[in-house]
């Protein structure tokens, strides 16, 4: 992907093509604020794609330009890190160590405590909406079976996910990004990441322990039965394939840590030793690879590249650096990368924000701030809507009010705490 900010203008004869690309680029992130574009069956991952396509199909760029604009070692580790959750996923590790959590001889803050620790660790090595889509169906269920309050549990199971994703730079998709763009050390970044991401944990924690009662949902016993028999169509335990896929991912961690070797080609070397399978069918690993998020980081990739090329982009930073405001210092990227992650969500305002950045430091403050935001609104990841949908399943509503609630705190809390660290 061409990052160079000294991309020159169009000329004036190239004004209506320069108008072009603009008006696509405003729907684009139009698109990305609202979710979908009105009237319009789309989501994200479709008007991305769609703004791809209007970028070439206007001549703004040809298709060698707009494969050349595609970040590629980016596409390949969040691909090889999808097969990796996939095989543990498939191999009902997830389901197997929520299981054993939950059994746990504790009480409810103890059992709390454990839970948001487990989830944080597991989302910093596997994708923290995998960890949600696995982990909450167990834990509604807890919160039914002992009454527990079932708001407080499950957004802070999503917090935690959340949070614990931004402890590595494979935790999330932003941090790959961000990471494999930048060039960042993998140990590096954890030595600054793994203390606010440790005590933005524990803080979480504390809220939900100490934080007045937000909600007490009362369920029906035949609620509760209806999903116990759903639980049963999560995947069984399989040892030999869990302790497969842990290899892998332990060797991925120790080569990210120790060697040069480039973190994507890496990967992908796991991911193919894992889909070398007797017992799980390659297509049906393939089946839960997150294809639209492929498709939403190459459409942005594609329209981010066209809307530089205008310029403009780089007008807009030369106008804040005229008057003091210079992106790569902290104070100004944590306020604009927490309000761009909850305009038009942390991934593609991460794509805006770091072709301005050059400084590893300027990297670690993005890749912190942009996921910790995503706490702060229902919407601001993926990971909550995920535990929502759920949740909703087994007959638990949590609306947009009841998340704000917790995670407003939360988010000002963490955030304060990375503030600090920084």
């Amino acid at each position: 992907m061409n990052l160079d900010l000294a991309a020159p203008f169009l000329t004036i004869e190239q004004h209506p093509l320069q108008t072009a690309i603009v008006a696509i680029f405003a729907v684009v992130y139009l698109g990305m604020f609202l979710g979908g574009l009105p009237k319009l069956k789309l989501d994200r991952s479709g008007v991305a794609l769609l703004g791809a396509i209007a970028v070439v199909g206007i001549g703004a760029m040809t298709t060698d330009e707009a494969a050349r604009a595609i970040h590629l070692p980016t596409i390949l580790l969040l691909f090889a890190f999808m097969v990796v959750s996939a095989q543990m996923r498939l191999g009902g590790f997830y389901t197997e160590v929520t299981r054993r959590v939950v059994a746990l001889p504790l009480g409810e803050r103890g059992l709390l405590g454990v839970l948001i620790l487990v989830a944080g660790a597991l989302s910093a090595v596997f994708s923290n909406d995998i960890v949600c889509l696995a982990m909450t169906p167990i834990v509604a269920h807890l919160c039914l079976e002992r009454g527990y309050p079932p708001v407080r549990w499950l957004v802070g199971l999503a917090c935690a996910a959340n949070i614990g994703s931004a402890a590595t730079l494979i935790g999330n998709p932003q941090n790959m990004l961000i990471g494999s763009v930048l060039q960042l050390s993998f140990g590096d970044y954890l030595l600054h990441a793994l203390p606010p991401v440790a005590l933005g944990l524990l803080a979480l924690w504390l809220w939900l322990v100490f934080a007045p009662d937000l909600a007490q949902i009362t369920q029906s016993t035949a609620k509760i039965e209806k999903f116990a028999v759903d639980e049963e169509k999560l995947p069984i335990f399989d040892r030999f394939q869990t302790i497969k896929g842990l290899i892998v991912a332990t060797a991925l961690l120790v080569i990210f840590l120790f060697t040069d070797w480039p973190r994507e080609v890496a990967a992908l070397v796991g991911a193919g030793l894992l889909l070398l399978s007797r017992r799980f069918h390659s297509s049906h690993v393939m089946g839960f690879v997150d294809w639209e998020l492929l498709v939403l980081f190459i459409g942005l990739f594609v329209v981010n590249h066209a809307f530089q090329s205008t310029g403009l982009a780089a007008l807009a930073v030369g106008w804040l650096t005229g008057h003091g405001i210079h992106l790569g210092d902290t104070g100004p990227l944590f306020v604009i990368g927490v309000s761009l992650s909850n305009l038009v969500s942390n991934v593609p305002a991460v794509m805006l924000l770091l072709p301005h950045l050059k400084t590893p430091e300027a990297g670690v403050t993005l890749a912190l701030v942009s996921t910790l935001a995503g706490n702060l609104l229902l919407v601001g990841s993926i990971a909550n809507l995920i535990v929502v949908d759920l949740a909703r399943r087994a007959g638990i509503r949590i609306d947009w009010r009841q998340h704000f609630a917790i995670g407003l705190p939360v988010s000002l809390i963490t955030l304060a705490i990375v503030w600090l660290c920084l």
